[in-house]
C-alpha cells in the first residue's frame, strides 16, 4: 500500500511539475510574441549603410503574425518585411541624411518576378538621390543578379558562381499518379488555353499551353534583358548570346563579360564600404538591416482626413472569410464595402496577387468592386499574378496597373469531377449501390462516371459562367464581348502583352496605383489605410497555439515543396466551377 501511495504521489508530483514547466514555457512564448509585436525605437547612427538580403519570400503586405517569421533555432534571422514596407522604407531612406548607401548581399531571391521588379525600381529611385548601392554574392541566380544589376558596383566571390541561362516554365503533372490509383479526372472547360486542368488529364503540356507559356516567359526574359542592358550598358544581343552559349562557366567569365565588376572576398567588400563612408576600420561600419531601419521614426503622416484605402487580395479565391493565404469573398467584400461607405476614403486601390479560384466567389467580389467604382475612383495594382478569377475581380476598376512581368489574363472557366469508382472497387474492394426518388438525386456523382445528361448540365453551367465573365470584362474594359472572347479562352498573358491587347492600362506598381487614385480623386494631401484589418497579436497567438495556423510551420518544413502541397490542397477543396490558372508554373 505504501509503495502504491509513493508511486501515485510521485506520478502526481511529476504531472504537476510538467504542467508547471509547460506553463512557464507558454508564458515565455507569449512574452516573446508580444515583444515581437511591440514597436521598437530605433536610433539611426550617422553614416549608416542599409543591408538587404531578401532571402525569404516577400509577401505584398507585412504580417502582424508574431509567429510568421519566428525561428527559435535561428534567432539571428530577422522578420521579413512585406513589399509595402520595403518600398516605403526605401523611400524613407532616400531623404535620410544619416543613410549613405545600401549593401545588397544576395544569393537567391525566392519571390515573384513582379515583386522583384517593384523592389528594383525602388532601388533605382534610391540611386537617383545620389547615394550608392553595392552588391555582393557568393552565388548569383538570375533573379538576384537582375536585382543587383542596378548597383554602382557588383562584386562576386572569387570561388563563386553565376547563373545566366534564360528562363524555363515547368509544370508538374499528376495524371500518372491518378492512373496508378484508378481515379479518372472528368473535365469540362471553356477555353482552348485553359490549362489549369492539364496536370490531371495529361502527362505533358498541350500545344496551346506550350504556346502561351513560351510567349509569356519570352516576354519576361526580354524585359529582364532590357533592364540589365540599361543598367550595365551591355547590348541585349550580347546578353542573349551569353545565355545561349552558356558563357559564364567561371567567376572570371562574369568579369570578362562585364556582368560583374570585380571578384572580391567579403572582407574586401567590407573594406570598400569602409572607404565609401570614411570609417577607419571595418568594425566601425554602421550596417543596419532594412527590417530594423523600418522601425526608425520617419516623417509624420500628413494632417489630412482624406484617405486612400489600399485593400490587399492575395491567394486563392474562395467563399467565406478567407485568411492570410486566401481571398475570402466575404472578407474582401467587407473590406471593399467599408472603404466605399467611409466618407473619409476618397479612392480605393485593390492590390491583387491571385491565380483565381471559385467563379462564384470572384463574382461576389466583382459586384462590390462595381458598387465601389460608382461611388469613388477605384484602381487595381497587379502583383506577380492576377489571372482568371484574379482578373475577374480586377476588371471593373477605373484603371489597372501591372508590371511587364505580371502574369494575367487566363479568362476562362472549368470544372473537374473525379470518378473514383475503379479506385474504390479495385484497390479497396468497396462497391456502391443505391436507389433514388428522382433521376438526378445523386448528382454530382464521384462513385461512378457521369452520364451524358449530367455532363450537359455542367457544360451549360460553365458556358453561362464564361459568358458572364467575358461580359463583365467587356463592360469594365469598354471592349466588345467578341474582342474579349478572342483574347480570352483561358489564355495567360504577360503584362507586356496584356497592355498591348487592352487588359491592362499602365505599367507600374502599388505606389503608382496609389498616385493615380489620388489624381482621379483630385487629392493633394492624403493618408493611406490598409484593409482588411489584420488581427491583433493576441488573437494570432491564440490561433497559433490552437493549431489554426499550421501553414506557418508547413512553409518552414516543406520549403520549396510548399507551393505544390498548397496547390494539391487547394484542388482537393475545390467546390463549384473554377476560374483558375495553372498557378504552379515553376518559372526560373
Amino acid at each position: 500500500m505504501k509503495q502504491f501511495f509513493k508511486f501515485t504521489f510521485a506520478s502526481m508530483l511529476g504531472f504537476l511539475l510538467a504542467g508547471f514547466l509547460m506553463f512557464i514555457i507558454l508564458i515565455g512564448i507569449i512574452v516573446s510574441a508580444v515583444s515581437v509585436g511591440e514597436k521598437e525605437t530605433v536610433v539611426v547612427p550617422e553614416k549608416t549603410i542599409l543591408m538587404i538580403t531578401l532571402d525569404q519570400p516577400v509577401s505584398d503586405r507585412s504580417s502582424d503574425n508574431p509567429f510568421a517569421n519566428m525561428n527559435f533555432t535561428r534567432p539571428d534571422i530577422s522578420t521579413q518585411l512585406g513589399l509595402n514596407d520595403i518600398i516605403s522604407t526605401l523611400k524613407k531612406a532616400e531623404t535620410d541624411s544619416k543613410v549613405k548607401g545600401i549593401f545588397l548581399e544576395l544569393t537567391d531571391v525566392p519571390s515573384g518576378q513582379a515583386t522583384i521588379e517593384e523592389i528594383r525600381n525602388a532601388l533605382i529611385d534610391f540611386r537617383k538621390s545620389g547615394k550608392f548601392i553595392v552588391s555582393y554574392s557568393e552565388t548569383f541566380t538570375q533573379k538576384s543578379y537582375y536585382l543587383a544589376s542596378v548597383s554602382d558596383k557588383i562584386y562576386m566571390n572569387p570561388a563563386g558562381a553565376m547563373e545566366f541561362k534564360g528562363m524555363v516554365g515547368q509544370v508538374m503533372f499528376f495524371k500518372g499518379l491518378l492512373d496508378k490509383i484508378d481515379v479518372e479526372a472528368q473535365v469540362i472547360r471553356h477555353g482552348k488555353f485553359k490549362s489549369a486542368v492539364e496536370p490531371f488529364t495529361l502527362d505533358k503540356m498541350s500545344e496551346p499551353s506550350k504556346v502561351q507559356t513560351l510567349t509569356f516567359i519570352s516576354g519576361m526574359w526580354k524585359h529582364m534583358l532590357e533592364g540589365i542592358s540599361s543598367s550595365r550598358k551591355i547590348p541585349v544581343e550580347d546578353l542573349n548570346a551569353i545565355a545561349n552559349e552558356y558563357k559564364i562557366q567561371s567567376p572570371q567569365n562574369a568579369v570578362s563579360l562585364k556582368m560583374v565588376d570585380k571578384l572580391l572576398y567579403k572582407d574586401e567588400v567590407l573594406d570598400e564600404l569602409k572607404n565609401r563612408v570614411g570609417a577607419k576600420k571595418i568594425k566601425d561600419i554602421k550596417l543596419m538591416k532594412l527590417g530594423k531601419y523600418a522601425k526608425a521614426p520617419g516623417e509624420d503622416k500628413k494632417s489630412s482626413d482624406d484617405k486612400i484605402a489600399v485593400i490587399y487580395a492575395s491567394g486563392n479565391i474562395i467563399s467565406g472569410e478567407g485568411d492570410e493565404e486566401s481571398i475570402g469573398s466575404e472578407g474582401i467584400s467587407k473590406a471593399i464595402r467599408k472603404a466605399r461607405l467611409d466618407e473619409n476614403v476618397k479612392a480605393i486601390v485593390l492590390r491583387v496577387n491571385s491565380p483565381g479560384g471559385s467563379a462564384l466567389a470572384s463574382d461576389v467580389i466583382w459586384r462590390e468592386m462595381l458598387l465601389a467604382k460608382k461611388a469613388k475612383p477605384v484602381v487595381v495594382s497587379m502583383g506577380n499574378v492576377a489571372a482568371s478569377g484574379g482578373y475577374y475581380i480586377a476588371c471593373a476598376a477605373d484603371k489597372i496597373f501591372a508590371y511587364p512581368n505580371t502574369i494575367t489574363g487566363s479568362i476562362g472557366v472549368f470544372g473537374i469531377i473525379p470518378n473514383m469508382k475503379e479506385m474504390f472497387s479495385k484497390n479497396l474492394g468497396i462497391t456502391f449501390d443505391e436507389v433514388k426518388t428522382n433521376p438526378y438525386a445523386d448528382y454530382i456523382p464521384i462513385t461512378r462516371p457521369m452520364n451524358e445528361a449530367e455532363r450537359k448540365i455542367i457544360t451549360n453551367d460553365i458556358e453561362n459562367i464564361y459568358t458572364t465573365f467575358i461580359t463583365h470584362v467587356s463592360e469594365g474594359r469598354k471592349m466588345t464581348v467578341a474582342q474579349i472572347d478572342s483574347i480570352g479562352q483561358g489564355r495567360v498573358w504577360s503584362g507586356v502583352d496584356a497592355k498591348r491587347i487592352g487588359l491592362v492600362d499602365e505599367f507600374g506598381g502599388l505606389t503608382d496605383a496609389i498616385k493615380e487614385a489620388a489624381k482621379l480623386a483630385k487629392l493633394k494631401d492624403y493618408n493611406t489605410m490598409e484593409l482588411p484589418e489584420q488581427k491583433d497579436t493576441f488573437e494570432k497567438l491564440i490561433e497559433t497555439l490552437s493549431g489554426d495556423n499550421t501553414s506557418v510551420y508547413l512553409k518552414k518544413e516543406l520549403g520549396a515543396a510548399y507551393p505544390y502541397f498548397q496547390y494539391l490542397s487547394r484542388m482537393s477543396r475545390m467546390e463549384g466551377v473554377q476560374a483558375l490558372m495553372p498557378y504552379e508554373f515553376d518559372i526560373r
